[in-house]
């Protein structure tokens, strides 16, 4: 395999330092943020109150921004983010006018865009228009709700499904709700966001466990597990940055033992893994009951927006009545739960596109360690990253792909450690042969030009 060219001595030096710089100033804004906090003396003056306590210009969140997006503009890089699309995004897309090779959208399947879906669509809002406009509970139900609750069920082989509105929102109200102080949640070291802040919202203690290393998982049960009353232990069925996944079983084997529950995200698995696209289930062949709690979003694989969780009648009934995230919110829109009912039954019709976007991720993946790149731990499952060592060189790399008509963006520290700064692609099945072989040939030139 040969080896990637180091960049030049002076360019290389000069990233670090400047690198070196942006973290400097992102430490003193921190420590100054820590100093600021104001007194909490009864009675203290309202003039002794910071400015910084009442300025969004001044919150370090913003301060944070400002010095990043500072550092980008001194360097002469160009912000690649919120770039506007002009029409479906895909194996391809139209961005200012141009067409690009895509590799920045979650459209595994091709669903998003397909005449069928959009048709399925425009009939839900010719029927009951775009909004429920109330909280399903009281007058916001309508009948393409429930079809799609129960397509799902199916499709996991458990008694029900619940879909909300955001994806996000989903992990964080289900785990906020179900969870509380004296419970543990167990989850993988990169677990997603939502996991946390769900975790946060419950107050249960959380302890992460090494990245699918699930005997480092039962190690923590065992000094664990009779401290708490009750336990989940959350995994992803395909982790978006790294294109890698648990050992499934293992888990299942874990939660049994230690008798807790076991919750799966399968934001990214559902329509990737499997030999139909059933997700990780599929993949490993286990029963939809042998999970407690199975999760997935609407807007990836099924075209839509909003998330799900699938599982026995009692969890599923239970969070009908009384999560908030559900209860409180509007139902979802009628032309996105039935653009996913219709996207759920493209996926069990035409198993050609599993197959295909399966076919892409593995070529993808070859070419790329066949040329040297650093792919990490990805499986070829639709997600493969490339790891750069460093934000800089991931900026510059994702602005040379642009520049070369292919759209595909960086994750930069402090999303990722510095170290672990990277582009990720996402494959479709539409892509083809000829696009991914020049998307990687083009690939390996800008990363030696850095």
């Amino acid at each position: 395999m040969p080896n990637r060219k180091q960049p030049g001595l002076t360019a290389q030096l000069k990233d670090k330092l400047i690198q070196q710089a942006l973290e400097k100033k992102l430490k003193r804004a921190e420590k100054s943020d820590i100093a600021a906090s104001p007194t909490r003396r009864t009675g203290a003056a309202l003039d002794n109150i910071s400015e910084q306590f009442c300025s969004f210009s001044l919150h370090p969140g913003y301060q944070q921004i400002r010095i990043i997006n500072g550092g980008a503009e001194r360097m002469g890089i160009e912000n690649p983010f919120f770039r506007t699309h002009g029409g479906v995004a895909g194996a391809t897309t139209i961005i200012q006018g141009k067409q690009y090779l895509n590799y920045a959208s979650y459209n595994y399947l091709d669903c998003s865009g397909d005449p069928q879906v959009n048709m399925a669509a425009q009939k839900a809002i010719d029927r009951y228009g775009t909004s429920v406009s109330a909280s399903r509970l009281v007058s916001g139900e309508r009948p393409v709700h429930r079809q799609l609750e129960k397509a799902l069920a199916q499709f996991y082989e458990v008694d029900e499904a619940i879909v909300l509105v955001s994806g996000h929102a989903t992990n964080v109200t289900t785990i906020g709700y179900l969870f509380g102080p004296r419970d543990l949640v167990l989850h993988d070291d990169l677990i997603h966001n939502s996991i946390l802040q769900g975790i946060s919202l419950s107050g249960a203690r959380r302890l992460p466990f090494a990245h699918n290393d699930w005997q480092a998982l039962e190690a923590i049960l065992n000094e664990q597990r009779h401290h708490f009353e009750r336990v989940l232990i959350v995994v992803e069925g395909l982790y978006s940055m790294d294109g890698d996944f648990p050992e499934l079983p293992r888990y299942i084997e874990l939660k049994k033992k230690y008798k807790a529950f076991l919750m799966v995200d399968e934001a990214h698995s559902l329509g990737v893994m499997g030999e139909r696209g059933g997700g990780i289930r599929e993949h490993f062949g286990v029963a939809g009951s042998e999970v407690d709690i199975w999760m997935g979003t609407l807007s990836k694989t099924l075209a839509g927006c909003g998330g799900y969780i699938a599982g026995e009648t009692a969890l599923i009934e239970h969070l009908k009545f009384l999560v908030p995230g559900f209860l409180y919110s509007v139902g979802m829109s009628p032309p996105l739960a039935a653009a996913s009912l219709k996207a759920l039954s493209i996926l069990q019709q035409e198993p050609e596109r599993v197959a295909a976007l399966q076919r892409n991720g593995q070529l993808f993946l070859k070419l790329a360690r066949e040329a040297g790149i650093d792919v990490g731990t990805s499986e070829g499952l639709a997600v493969i990253p490339v790891i750069t060592g460093s934000s800089i060189r991931a900026a510059r790399l994702s602005a040379a792909l642009f520049a070369r008509r292919i759209n595909v963006l960086p994750i930069l520290y402090p999303a990722v450690p510095e170290k672990a700064a990277r582009l990720r692609f996402f494959v479709s099945c539409r892509h083809t042969e000829a696009q991914i072989r020049e998307t990687v040939e083009i690939l390996s030139e800008e990363l030696d030009r850095l």
